[in-house]
């Protein structure tokens, strides 16, 4: 089994990351390694630049707000899954909808 552990991921996303940093999915892919480390501030600036960058990006929002709720940034968090709400509508991606909506309500219900 070829098996990465975290850091070795880690180090092979930032290898990308320097041929190409406005990669909005490797951003996104070493965001959420960085979650699994703990390191959840880089997460979030991370999550931050990929929508500031590329605001269309729909699966981040989702992570951003989820990791906004473990910072206990509740007010935070509600704003950024409306908005990923707002986006999916847009893109009438209603997967993404979907968990946003659930995700949502379960925060504010």
């Amino acid at each position: 089994m070829n098996y990465l552990y975290p850091m070795d991921r880690i180090t092979r996303i930032q290898a990308f990351l320097e041929q190409n940093p406005k990669d909005s999915f490797l951003r996104h892919a070493l965001a959420l390694e960085y979650i699994k480390l703990g390191q959840l501030n880089d997460a979030k600036t991370l999550f931050l630049a990929v929508l500031s960058d590329n605001p269309d990006y729909i699966g981040s929002y989702y992570h951003l707000a989820k990791l906004l709720e473990t910072l206990e940034e509740r007010d935070a968090a509600i704003q950024w899954y409306e908005k990923g709400m707002e986006t999916a509508k847009k893109a009438g991606d209603t997967h993404a909808l979907n968990e946003l909506r659930a995700a949502y309500e379960d925060l504010i219900f």
